[in-house]
């Protein structure tokens, strides 16, 4: 490792972590799903036979996915009580499992219904589901949805994201608002809970309504009414490593967004094919009133054509957004561990978080290292320490084991320490930090592998 050290009289520590909601948000959406439990057992009598155990099971199977859906749906309103108080990596874990649940029960319910149906029939299960589909009111539109619901699902999981671009891959999982719309009629349609339950048919309706209504607050007009005010547009472009390039935002009254160092914005560049994805970038300095900036790898289709941008190019940016902040400090001392262009981030915190602040950047070579020149400024300027892990003369990697990191950091465990960097080396870190000694609560990371 090589470092660059200085000594100067460190910032004051100005407070702890912020509390966050992540345990009361599971807990109301499991209680929502015992609610809708209960709505099927209120509203159901004894239960008879083979075709009425079947169909009984698939309504609650139905209800619950019904619910998984507005779920879904809501999960990706981008609440701001949620994306910077839990975290939008938790957010986003949340929605995948959210969207698990409802294929399983998806799945399930059209199994369990059908079978049901046709042992009631006494019909083969393709004649049943010819006639549910094509006689049964709203099933042509819930079919749809369903079809919509399966696709999506498909390109979400891990092995098909690989295969896909991202902004394949986001324009598909949009589809999940048609597909949950195509899908909510033939509930109150065909659902035997609200039929003639007015009650229940309007806790349906504001639960839906209300799920909307997020998402058109919070990812519509929030959006449309920030850039109105705010004018984003490209200042310049700069390389700042092999396939790393800075791009910097003006734009006016920044300071009104409340941007914090650690956060990130999603953008969406109005020019050179780019505006028609949203994709998430973290601020690689501190925000200032009239400018912003970022630094992206070129890794997909819009990551390579940023460095094709102009000066003056419009910018349409939603955020911010991230729990990776000053607030979940708890200790004096701050660890920083970076990996390639995970550094964006920290570098934004290492030049303003509290206390006595070190960073680790790992990298394959010193041509990979971006932003180095401004970290050991900032090193020097604050009293910190820069700490480059290396790949040796024949390729060898750094040792980051529990044992070197002990050996490396004194006190390691009486440190906050923030990961940034790409999964598996995120996932690694973090392991030999809880080796280490370092407590779970005082190791904080971000990452967006679903």
């Amino acid at each position: 490792m090589t470092t660059v050290e200085t000594r100067r009289p460190a910032p004051h520590l100005r407070g702890s972590a912020a509390r966050s909601p992540a345990g009361a948000v599971p807990a109301v959406l499991w209680a929502g799903a015992a609610a809708v439990v209960a709505l099927w057992w209120a509203d159901t009598g004894s239960v008879v036979g083979t075709a009425g155990w079947l169909t009984g099971a698939g309504r609650i199977a139905g209800l619950l996915c019904g619910y998984a859906c507005a779920v879904l749906v809501g999960l990706m309103a981008r609440v701001p009580l949620l994306e910077n108080r839990v975290g939008s990596d938790r957010v986003a874990r949340w929605h995948a499992m959210a969207g698990r649940y409802t294929i399983c029960l998806l799945v399930a319910h059209v199994v369990l219904i059908l079978t049901g149906y046709a042992a009631q029939d006494r019909a083969s299960l393709w004649h049943e589901a010819v006639t549910v589909v094509m006689d049964y009111p709203d099933m042509l539109k819930a079919t749809a949805g369903t079809v919509i619901l399966f696709a999506v699902g498909v390109t979400s999981a891990r092995a098909a994201r690989r295969r896909t671009s991202y902004e394949f891959w986001y324009y598909v999982h949009l589809l999940t608002y048609a597909a949950v719309f195509l899908a909510f009629f033939h509930q109150l349609a065909l659902g035997e809970q609200f039929n003639g339950a007015p009650v229940a048919t309007a806790a349906w309706y504001v639960l839906y309504l209300g799920v909307a209504a997020l998402v058109v607050w919070f990812r519509v007009l929030v959006p449309v009414r920030l850039n109105r005010r705010h004018r984003l547009r490209v200042e310049s472009v700069r390389q700042e490593a092999p396939g790393v390039y800075s791009v910097v935002v003006r734009g006016r009254h920044l300071d009104e967004l409340g941007a914090r160092p650690g956060q990130f914005f999603r953008w969406r560049f109005l020019g050179e094919g780019l505006g028609w994805a949203s994709t998430p970038y973290s601020l690689s300095a501190p925000p200032r009133p009239d400018r912003m900036r970022i630094t992206v790898k070129a890794l997909g289709d819009h990551s390579a054509a940023v460095p094709l941008l102009r000066p003056g190019t419009r910018v349409w940016a939603e955020g911010p957004y991230g729990a990776l902040t000053a607030d979940r400090a708890t200790a004096r001392r701050s660890l920083l561990i970076a990996a390639g262009v995970g550094v964006t981030p920290l570098r934004a915190l290492f030049e303003t978080l509290p206390g006595e602040v070190t960073l680790l950047y790992r990298a394959r070579a010193a041509e990979d290292l971006a932003l180095g020149g401004e970290l050991e400024a900032i090193a020097r300027w604050r009293g910190g320490r820069v700490l480059y892990a290396l790949n040796g003369p024949r390729g060898e990697r750094p040792d980051l084991t529990a044992g070197s990191l002990r050996a490396t950091f004194p006190r390691l465990a009486a440190h906050d320490v923030y990961i940034c960097g790409p999964h598996g080396f995120a996932r690694d870190v973090y392991e030999a930090l809880r080796a280490a000694g370092v407590p779970d609560r005082r190791i904080h990371h971000e990452s967006f592998e679903l």
